[in-house]
C-alpha cells in the first residue's frame, strides 16, 4: 500500500484538504472530514472540486 505525503493542506470548517501525488504521478487532492463520527472522504483531480465538496459537506455523524 502506498503512503501519501500531503502538502498544501487547508481547512474549511471541519474538512481538511491536502494535495498529493497519486500512484500514476498525477497531482490529486483529498478532502476528509475530521469531525468525530463522520467518516466522509473523497479524492479529486482538481483543487476547486475538492474545495467545493468541502464547502458543501454537511456532517451527519451517527
Amino acid at each position: 500500500m502506498t503512503r501519501y505525503r500531503f502538502r498544501d493542506t487547508t481547512r474549511i470548517g471541519p474538512v481538511e484538504i491536502g494535495t498529493y501525488t497519486d500512484r500514476y504521478g498525477r497531482e490529486a487532492h483529498a478532502a476528509a472530514c475530521t469531525a468525530p463520527g463522520c467518516d466522509w472522504s473523497a479524492s479529486y483531480l482538481s483543487r476547486p472540486a475538492a474545495e467545493l465538496a468541502a464547502r458543501a459537506h454537511r456532517c451527519n455523524p451517527r
